[in-house]
């Protein structure tokens, strides 16, 4: 049997991808992280299903519920919000499959950057404006960062930059960020994008730090850095242009 490491989304139950639903529904056990994982989302599992919430449980207590499951011959959904491509912890849980000779698959799904980007109704990447997206995040209690990938040194290239688990040390952030974007650089956070209760701020550097800490965000936000956020004059791109030589498509 296969545990499937399933992207549930932002937040929102009906932005789980096709697959990733139908996946859902025909696995007999679930593993859902509870305080993120909307309840209409897990009434796409079977109705005997088992519904195990990871939200209290450690790597192992985690990793051996999987393991049992598919001792039983039963296919496990392992629910992961956002996408499982970034800050999911799957590269442990499947280190740890392999280690114990048990198959597993990936469904992506809608990573919360991009629901942020879409709720701002803002493209990250804008013809002569930013071309490039970083994604990275502040450093508290969590594992430190490698070397090399503090925000002074990421922010150098002044690219659009989305920062995870980053409100509860906003302050620090922008005191990183300030010498190579300065204050006017637009930024915005969006918290608990696609969901209700969803909150949009939208300022500069020099003055997010104070909207965030007004507004009582303190979890589930992202936080985004860059002159796209406010890019208005700027080149249509190339892919739609008259210019564009066509004749060597398929």
């Amino acid at each position: 049997m296969t545990v499937h490491f399933i992207g549930a989304g932002p937040g929102a139950a009906d932005l789980i991808t096709v697959r990733g639903q139908e996946t859902l529904s025909s696995c007999g056990v679930c593993l859902y992280p509870g305080s993120l994982t909307p309840t209409e989302l897990l009434k796409h599992c079977p109705d005997d299903a088992r519904l195990i919430d990871t939200a209290d449980l450690t790597l192992d207590q985690i990793l051996d519920e999987l393991v049992r499951a598919h001792g039983e011959g039963l296919d496990v959904a392992r629910l992961c919000s956002g996408d499982p491509a970034v800050y999911s912890a799957v590269a442990e849980q499947m280190r740890r499959l392999d280690a114990a000779g048990v198959p597993y698959d990936v469904t992506p799904g809608v990573p919360a950057f991009s629901a942020a980007a879409a709720v701002l109704g803002r493209e990250l990447t804008v013809p002569t404006v930013g071309q490039s997206v970083v994604l990275t995040r502040a450093q508290a209690r969590s594992t430190s960062m490698p070397e090399g990938e503090d925000l002074a040194t990421l922010g150098a290239s002044r690219t659009t930059l989305v920062l995870h688990l980053a409100v509860n040390r906003i302050e620090q952030c922008v005191d990183e960020l300030l010498p190579n974007y300065g204050a006017d650089c637009p930024a915005a956070v969006v918290a608990h994008a696609t969901q209700p209760g969803e909150i949009v701020l939208h300022g500069t550097l020099g003055d997010i730090a104070g909207q965030l800490r007004d507004a009582g965000i303190k979890k589930s936000a992202v936080v985004i850095v860059g002159d796209v956020l406010a890019a208005e004059n700027y080149p249509d791109s190339f892919l739609y242009s008259k210019g564009r030589d066509r004749t060597t498509r398929p």
